[in-house]
């Protein structure tokens, strides 16, 4: 390795490790910000969110790459030609491909370890992840329980609270719909007022209430004539929840082990796969369906058209007699009615596994093209901070998040097209990419040919000059 190629790798280093953090720091704090509800007021012991932290920090990686790739390069490149060392290196005929390789090298590096990355490390982050922050969501039902929204988190109850105060504790006008009564009877229990306790060893929740009615009803279940209902009346009551379903301790894996977002390539390639091979059965049905009760053609008879002149009708309705002809209708309609119910809701189920095969697509292409993003915007900064000159974290910054967020519209666009059908997957996912390569080529080119696109003395002279022929032209019109 040339002693060149050592310096501008060793300049880049630096830049790209501290934006590095600083990007992966701030989308975790996009992410606290997102989840800070859920997470405040559940008692979570520091192990326990340091390990949400980590897993959260891993999935974050492959995204928090490209945006560091393009800063760092920008910085890079800003610094050295705002102290001519750009200059220097030109002066001595090495062009800026030339210079630029060693670092496209690394960078090509850098796509092949988030691609590595998001294949065999994300999906079981994602996984650890997602199950750890669902257990903790619904670790304590209290805190989840809002106002004028039936909670039916803890199983076979129901419970709806009007009004919740300030403390998350006192509770106003409680319905409670218990579906544990004897002869599998539903009792409920109403009160003016209460209030929601944790248990010392978290394994019940209680709520002691006041001022309430429990009605009840009691009987064979075979006979509701001999039923009873019971209402009882209460100054104070008070009702216990097991929440042994909610502990952190539970294994909620494989709740989500199937998602797309927790598998590999191969995988998806996999699923997919098993996928289409179920959208071809509904396609099957259909057609068995049609050709079995539908096969008009079979029995299709065009005689009544030849006597159609002589018998002086117009359609085959009106061969048909008068009093079978409201009979006909009918069954045509009934027959055409069913058709539709059945087609109607094959199409629905064929709908909904698209979608889902749709969705595996999407993620089995996110995996490579956030990795290519990391080339692409290198494509983009390098050039770029050749021309802008710039060193620092301010201009560098600027222009990283205007290319940033660009790429990221498109991304997201592209997904959502992607996800809806109305791109292909590929195109759909690759979108963002395909936007910045123009631009990264341009980019480049600019800066081979020492371009001064971002060079404000050269729009002032270009104005300048603009402005002078503008006045010569007006002179010469008004001495004509």
């Amino acid at each position: 390795m040339k002693k060149l190629d050592k310096l501008i790798i060793k300049a880049f280093l630096g830049p790209f490790i501290a934006t590095f953090f600083v990007t992966l720091f701030v989308l975790i704090m996009q992410f606290l910000w997102k989840y800070i509800d859920d997470l405040v007021g559940k008692g979570l012991d520091t192990g326990t969110i340091l390990e949400l932290l980590l897993y959260t920090t891993t999935s974050l990686v492959p995204l928090a790459l490209p945006l560091a790739v393009l800063l760092s390069s920008i910085m890079t490149f800003g610094n050295l030609g705002e102290s001519f060392e750009l200059v220097a290196i030109k002066s001595a005929g090495i062009s800026l491909l030339r210079f630029i390789r060693p670092l496209l090298l690394v960078c090509v590096g850098i796509a092949i370890f988030a691609f590595l990355f998001s294949n065999y490390v994300i999906p079981v982050a994602n996984l650890k992840s997602k199950s750890l922050l669902w257990r903790i969501t619904n670790s304590k039902p209290a805190f989840n329980i809002k106002p004028g929204v039936f909670y039916t988190e803890i199983q076979n109850y129901t419970i709806k609270v009007a009004k919740k105060d300030a403390d998350n504790q006192t509770i106003h006008q409680v319905m409670i719909y218990d579906r544990n009564g004897a002869g599998g009877f539903d009792n409920l229990t109403i009160a003016e007022k209460g209030k929601m306790q944790v248990s010392e060893d978290k394994r019940f929740l209680y709520f002691i209430l006041e001022n309430g009615w429990r009605y009840e009803e009691r009987g064979p279940a075979n006979n509701l004539e001999k039923n009873q209902l019971v209402r009882q009346g209460f100054k104070r009551y008070k009702k216990a929840f097991d929440l042994t379903q909610f502990g952190l301790n539970q294994t909620d894996e494989d709740r989500f082990k199937d998602n797309q977002q927790m598998l590999n390539v191969r995988q998806l390639d996999v699923a997919i796969d098993s996928l289409q091979k179920e959208e071809k059965t509904y396609q099957q049905r259909v057609n068995a369906y049609v050709s079995s009760r539908y096969g008009f053609y079979k029995w299709k008879d065009t005689g009544w058209m030849a006597k159609a002149p002589a018998l002086k009708v117009d359609s085959f309705m009106q061969i048909i007699p008068d009093k079978d002809r409201r009979y006909v209708l009918e069954r045509t309609e009934q027959t055409i009615r069913e058709a539709q119910t059945n087609i109607g809701s094959l199409a629905t189920e064929f709908k909904q596994r698209h979608s889902e095969v749709l969705l595996f697509k999407v993620e089995w292409q996110r995996k490579f093209t956030l990795a290519f993003a990391c080339i692409v915007l290198f494509l983009i900064g390098a050039p770029l901070g050749s021309i802008i000159r710039k060193g620092g974290l301010g201009t560098p910054l600027v222009f990283a998040v205007i290319f940033f967020v660009i790429f990221n519209i498109f991304f997201m666009i592209g997904e959502k097209m992607a996800r809806g059908g109305v791109m292909q997957t590929w195109s759909g996912m690759w979108l963002s990419n395909i936007v910045l390569m123009p631009i990264a080529a341009f980019l480049v080119y600019k800066a081979m040919n020492d371009s001064q696109l971002f060079n404000k003395e050269f729009y002032f002279r270009s104005w300048q000059k603009i402005k002078k022929l503008i006045n010569n032209r007006k002179q010469q019109l008004t001495t004509k």
